[in-house]
């Protein structure tokens, strides 16, 4: 059992099941969405790697351990973040900057001592490094990796910031190569016993993680257990469980029940919004993993904003009488601590309303059967209902009473209200076409190329803003502005209307409008 857990031990926390493991291939989407997207669920899925360039390019002839030579002389000049597993900096592994080369050469030397088989580390050992949040396809997108597995396709998050900034104010909008215009989409590389402290995903996000070699061990939490693993003012959590955690500082730890999960390689494991994990490389291991998020777990993202901009604001209300714009100062943290702020959000469920509508629009002139058509609208009218859902939450949010919407910068404001204009971007069309190649994609409904199909979507999806008399009828409401959550909660309404009458050449069956609602 030990050499199992690659000397790990037994986890020192109750386990109270394995998480489950699936046939990636044998799995439609609408299983994937029922089975673990709306439960909220971790699954391991075989299966979904065989063709991977990635699975035979980065290994070593054995198949079985890292071709790291491969990486320095491909890659070497690329600068990645690399953790240090062995050094605690606040609530994360104290981190630097290397090359490939340098990390590689780091590891080719590590893996020559004859002490490299010690796995866990402490304050007396020499330093244990873990690249991290490598954006390999944002650096090489000519070189394709991997192709992603279809039931994880649905991501709103990097097909945004492919053509899209997360942020636009210029005060928080440095350098176009900055982390604000990159993506979700990593290469993780690490010898055995590197590590990652507990936490939940970024933006409360969903996450998949690909094994192309090597073992990790997952410890997972579920949310409703999470409270347990904070202090009681709920302010610093469990760093590592293979600690001696405090009882007096985190009193209800003990109680946690926890899964588990060892991922071999050529697995893919999918981890949902909002629980904990902890996870150890038991082998040498290459992983490639994705942050993203979507209808099923949106309102996790606004939940996260909402709770870390009022512990933003609590932070600096001291200063409100004195503060020129407090409530820009408060977006600013938030944004700085969080990588969002209410006027980002806003601009990105803005911006995917408005496709999601054009989709439904278009469909009306596809051919085809009318149960295919069905299929295809059940996917944006559930996105359209998802984002009403948060949008109706969003009304009721002081940043977005009238006297603090004068606080949100004329680029940010533009970029949600003003309807007209997004039609215009190029950023929106080319969101509308990968929008579109996405659902299409998910049932592999198309058969033609991808750029040939991106183009012609281009170029047929906007001639109809200015040629289709019935266009902007359908897709905006009375009024051509979004000043706020209220008028996109009006503006998904009008278009639910308009697809459920006679401007559509069906009529949707009325059971496609009760769609619950997604929350936390």
């Amino acid at each position: 059992m030990e050499e199992e857990m690659g000397g790990l031990g037994r986890p020192p926390v109750m386990i109270g099941g394995e998480v489950e493991r699936v046939d990636g291939r044998a799995l439609r989407y609408e299983e994937f969405v029922e089975r673990y997207l709306m439960p909220n669920r971790p699954v391991l899925l075989t299966g979904l790697m065989d063709e991977w360039r990635a699975a035979t390019d980065w290994l070593a002839p054995d198949g079985r351990v890292p071709n790291l030579p491969f990486f320095a002389t491909h890659f070497g000049d690329s600068v990645v973040q690399v953790a240090d597993c062995s050094k605690r900096e606040f609530t994360d592994q104290k981190r630097r900057e290397m090359t490939v080369a340098e990390f590689i050469s780091y590891w080719l030397k590590l893996s020559s001592r004859k002490d490299s088989s010690v796995l866990r580390c402490n304050d007396d050992d020499e330093s244990l490094l873990y690249l991290k949040d490598w954006h390999f396809f944002k650096e090489y997108p000519d070189y394709v990796a991997y192709r992603t597995p279809p039931c994880f396709t649905d991501d709103w998050l990097n097909l945004y910031l492919d053509s899209h900034l997360i942020h636009r104010d210029s005060d928080i909008h440095r350098d176009k190569n900055e982390i604000n215009c990159a993506d979700y989409r990593f290469v993780y590389m690490g010898p055995k016993g590197t590590w990652t402290p507990l936490h939940a995903d970024v933006f409360r996000s969903y996450s998949w993680s690909a094994n192309v070699c090597g073992r990790k061990l997952w410890l997972f939490l579920p949310p409703s257990q999470c409270h347990l693993v904070f202090d009681r003012n709920f302010r610093s959590s469990v760093y590592n469980v293979y600690d001696d955690v405090s009882e007096a500082q985190f009193p209800g730890f003990k109680k946690t029940i926890w899964l588990k999960c060892t991922q071999e390689q050529n697995e893919v494991i999918f981890v949902p919004s909002g629980w904990y994990h902890q996870v150890h490389n038991l082998e040498d291991t290459i992983s490639i993993n994705h942050n993203w998020f979507n209808a099923y777990n949106l309102s996790w993202v606004w939940g996260l904003l909402l709770r870390d901009y009022n512990v933003a604001k609590e932070y600096i209300e001291d200063i409100r009488d004195i503060c020129d714009d407090f409530e820009g100062l408060c977006q600013r943290n938030l944004a700085a601590n969080t990588g969002m702020n209410f006027y980002d959000f806003m601009i990105f469920i803005t911006r995917f309303t408005l496709g999601n509508i054009i989709q439904l629009f278009h469909l009306r002139h596809e051919e085809g059967s009318i149960n295919n058509l069905l299929t295809k609208s059940r996917y944006f009218i559930t996105n359209l209902m998802s984002i009403r859902a948060v949008a109706s939450k969003i009304k009721t949010v002081e940043a977005f009473a009238e006297e603090n919407l004068k606080s949100c910068s004329v680029e940010n404001h533009t970029a949600f209200s003003d309807v007209q204009k997004i039609f215009e971007e190029p950023e929106f069309h080319d969101l509308c076409s990968a929008l579109k190649r996405t659902y299409e994609s998910i049932d592999n409904q198309w058969e033609q190329d991808p750029q040939t199909r991106t183009a012609l979507f281009s170029q047929d999806c906007f001639k109809c803003l200015k040629t289709d008399s019935g266009f902007l009828d359908f897709v905006i409401s009375p009024t051509s502005k979004v000043c706020g959550p209220e008028d996109l909660v009006s503006l998904i309404d009008h278009a639910m209307e308009k697809t459920n009458g006679s401007c559509c050449n069906f009529s949707f069956p009325s059971e496609l409008f009760d769609v619950e609602p997604f929350v936390v």
